[in-house]
């Protein structure tokens, strides 16, 4: 028998038992929705788990910290230790921090004696810093210091605004306190950097910028002064090994060499897993589904009995039988996939809609992150995953009819003829 034909009986076979047939095609349509609302639910967190990554840190910019959490903090780092790192095949340039956080004991305050918004006092090289993060490092209003100029300041975005009031502005006298009385040091606002508003240690809303000159006058240990170096490579595909040519310089667990690239990978690598398990979980549906489709067949087989042992008894062979009811149960396969592809994208973003009311303001924390934004969770549909799906729904269904299909192909059509 052709297959058209074969097509054409299941489907009259189908219409013939409209009730049963849609609640089967149902458990089938819920299964291919609940796979692709998690798949595409989770694809479309991984993008967005991706691009905040990419806005938080350059993944060509390495972070080099002294100590680590094996070890805890050592001492900073010497200035042979910077030239070390330029001299690395495949270091474009490196530059040093020295990093002050400001506690009660240490306040930055404006003429008036008002706090500002800042955190963190970092001494830089302004020429470095801007060639190193070019689009981070960038102001809205004022001038960066000149080269070797003493004296100035460059304000974070919130350090320069609090509480939507500016505390501090292009021109102002600023001074760095110590409680103690025994620094008082006077700068002046040279400019203020565009707002960052994005995760990472490459947000410096919260910090304020000194000349490293300044900043080296100020430390107790001149000899390791810097805390924190900034490594500029290649490409992102050379900062794993740049990295491991920077710990080879210090004994070990002295050093944490912090490289976006990995910790991306390692992260993506996270999402992926979980996203499977959740495929894993909603593909249980779907098994459930095909169980049905065991059952109603094999029901369908006993109601139909005498009709099988006509067909025998006309000629019809064993495979003609089974491929009847394997027609059948790929019939439901196709309409349900097809019904819950479409059905899975609406629901999707309906689902995604829920879950966006729901989710509370996060932030990631590197330094200080007191800015807490807001995830937003969108559907990402992927033609591979819509196939699968599809697939899996036809396969589904025909592998669980395989069993009706065979008992109903080796039924006598002696005994068949005579069921009642």
């Amino acid at each position: 028998m052709k297959l058209s034909k074969m097509l054409s009986m299941a489907w009259l076979n189908l219409k013939q038992r409209k009730l049963r047939t849609s609640l089967t095609t149902l458990s089938v349509v819920i299964g291919i929705i609940t796979i692709i609302a998690v798949a595409s639910l989770g694809e479309g967190f991984r993008g967005e788990i991706r691009q905040r990554m990419e806005q938080g840190f350059e993944l060509d910019v390495l972070i080099v910290f002294p100590g680590s959490f094996t070890a805890g903090l050592r001492e900073g780092f010497s200035h042979i230790d910077i030239d070390y790192i330029k001299g690395i095949e495949n270091v474009t340039f490196a530059t040093p921090l020295i990093t002050m956080p400001l506690t009660e004991d240490i306040k930055l305050c404006n003429g008036t004696g008002v706090k500002l918004g800042a955190f963190t006092v970092g001494g830089v090289n302004f020429t470095e810093m801007r060639e190193m993060l070019p689009q981070r490092f960038s102001l809205i209003k004022g001038d960066f210091p000149a080269k070797n100029a003493k004296g100035k300041i460059v304000l974070g975005y919130k350090a320069s605004v609090v509480d939507e009031t500016i505390v501090a502005d292009v021109g102002d006298n600023i001074s760095l306190i110590m409680a103690s009385g025994t620094l008082h040091l006077n700068f002046t606002v040279s400019g203020v950097l565009a707002k960052g508003g994005t995760s990472g240690i490459t947000n410096f809303d919260y910090w304020a910028f000194i000349p490293i000159e300044d900043a080296l006058e100020i430390v107790r240990n001149k000899d390791k002064p810097y805390q924190i170096i900034l490594v500029k490579v290649s490409s992102a595909q050379e900062a794993e090994s740049v990295a491991r040519e920077i710990e080879k310089h210090f004994s070990p667990y002295s050093v944490t060499v912090f490289v976006p690239v990995a910790f991306a990978r390692q992260v993506d690598s996270i999402l992926n897993l979980v996203q499977m398990f959740l495929v894993a979980i909603g593909s249980i549906s779907l098994l459930v589904a095909g169980v049905g489709i065991m059952n109603i067949m094999t029901v369908a087989v006993m109601e139909r009995t005498r009709e099988i042992g006509i067909l025998k008894a006309l000629g019809a062979k064993n495979r003609t039988v089974l491929g009847m009811f394997l027609a059948e149960a790929m019939l439901i396969g196709i309409i349900g996939g097809l019904i819950g592809e479409f059905a899975g994208y609406f629901f999707s973003y309906g689902l995604a809609l829920t879950l966006n009311n729901f989710l509370q303001p996060a932030g990631m924390w590197v330094i200080e992150r007191p800015d807490a934004q807001r995830i937003g969770m969108a559907p990402a549909f992927s033609p591979a995953w819509m196939i699968m799906a599809f697939l899996f729904a036809i396969t589904i269904c025909v592998v669980f009819g395989l069993y009706p299909a065979r008992k109903a192909a080796k039924l006598n059509p002696v005994e068949a003829l005579r069921y009642e």
